[in-house]
Parts: structure tokens; sequence; C-alpha cells
């Protein structure tokens, strides 16, 4: 497995997360993942961090869905790993993601604040509004229009999105919310017309913006991926 490290200091490294790979195991198959890869080619991670269960997170301090690629942030010691940790708990970390959503938004920006809870139908979705079982969980997104097209008679909108809290599978559950679920996405809006320019989920980490050890303001930021250059040609 290839990955790009986009940022490496003694403590901290930033890597572009490629879709289609799981941050951690998950139990159901032997495909190999980024803690694969981590401890692989960091072996001091190993021990880093906070186990889920019997899973080893080696170094990891947040995750990206399977399909999402984009920065992902790794701590290279306990130390880093707190510092991080509680900067992702304050808020004070701001991440940036590119979508790709099917439909027109009506409203150049907007704010999402809905409470997301469990799906009652399947028990790997996350749901927002009526219908949401279980524990609902604050949750907040905002976003920004960059532009609205058409293929094939199929409308766009191409967004810059910035969620406020980190909860599982948040974007795509807010913009499922709002009835312009994210292009290509199997699980929240499988019946949906996929462009043939996309081959996965449109959803990408674009950057990410937190303080060093040193207390320093680093911003670090993943190229876009193939599959959404042909916005740009539009």
């Amino acid at each position: 497995m290839e990955i790009k490290i986009l940022y490496e200091d003694k403590d901290i490294l930033a890597i572009d997360k490629p879709s289609g790979i799981s941050v951690h195991p998950d139990g159901k198959n032997n495909d190999e993942t980024i803690s694969d890869w981590a401890v692989k080619n960091y072996p001091e991670l190993e021990n880093v961090g906070e186990p889920l269960g019997e899973v080893k997170r080696p170094g990891i301090v947040h995750r990206l869905d399977k399909e999402t690629s984009g920065v992902l942030l790794l701590a290279k010691n306990q130390q880093a790993h707190q510092f991080l940790k509680s900067q992702f708990q304050n808020h004070e970390i701001k991440k940036v993601y590119y979508a790709i959503v099917s439909g027109w938004l009506k409203n150049d920006t907007g704010i999402v604040d809905e409470p997301i809870g469990r799906s009652p139908v399947d028990f790997r979705r996350r749901l927002s509004g009526r219908g949401a079982r279980g524990e609902m969980r604050d949750a907040v997104t905002e976003y920004r229009v960059l532009k609205r097209f058409e293929v094939e008679e199929n409308k766009y909108s191409f967004l810059e999105v910035m969620p406020k809290t980190g909860r599982t599978h948040q974007i795509r559950v807010h913009m499922k919310f709002l009835n312009t679920p994210v292009v290509c996405d199997k699980l929240y809006a499988p019946k949906n017309v996929c462009p043939k320019e996309l081959d996965r989920l449109a959803l990408h980490a674009k950057y990410i913006e937190f303080k060093d050890m040193k207390g320093e303001l680093i911003k670090v930021e993943s190229p876009n991926p193939v599959g959404f250059a042909f916005v740009d040609s539009l």
C-alpha cells in the first residue's frame, strides 16, 4: 500500500488517505488498513492511542469513512495523541471537506443543525430528523456552494463543507437530510445516478488546521482526487 505523507514532524503525521481503505480493521475481512500501514512503516506507533475493544488504533486520533479520501492525522507518541485529542474535543481543529451532492442547494451558504441518531431499518446507517432512533447526538454542519452544474440533465452542487462536530457519517447524513445526498453514496442514496466520471464516494477531506506541539498553527491540504477533476472542466 502506497500512502502519501502530507506533513510530518517528530510528533505528528498527516497522510493522504485513499478512498476505499478503512482506517482500522472492522473484523469482517482481512483487507489492509491504515492501521496496518502505520505499524509497518512506523513501528513505534503500535501502542500509541486508545484501543477500541480488542482493535488497536496505532496513532489514530480521528477517522474518515472507508470511502472518504483526504487528510488524516496520526500521533507519533502518546503525548501528541492526547494533545490532538484535546484539540478535537474542544473543537479547536478546523476541518474542511469537498463534496459533490445531487441536486442544487437553494442557498449559497447554510448551516445544518440537526441531531443524529440511528436508522430504525439499517444498523449501518445514521439518521437526522423524523424516524431517528436511540441516543440523539448534537451535530452541526456548515456548507458553502462552490459551483452548480448539470451532467446529462442531472443537477449537482460542488460544496465546501465544514463539520463543527464529529459524528459518524455526519456530512453524508446531513446532506441526505437536505435531500441532496453525496454523489455515489451507496449507503445513503443507492438509487441515485453516479456520474461515469466518478467511481467512488464524492467526499474528500480537503484540509485540516491544528496546532503542533509548539503551539504553532499548521494547515495541511490534500490535492483533489482524480474523480473530482471533471468538476473543474465544466
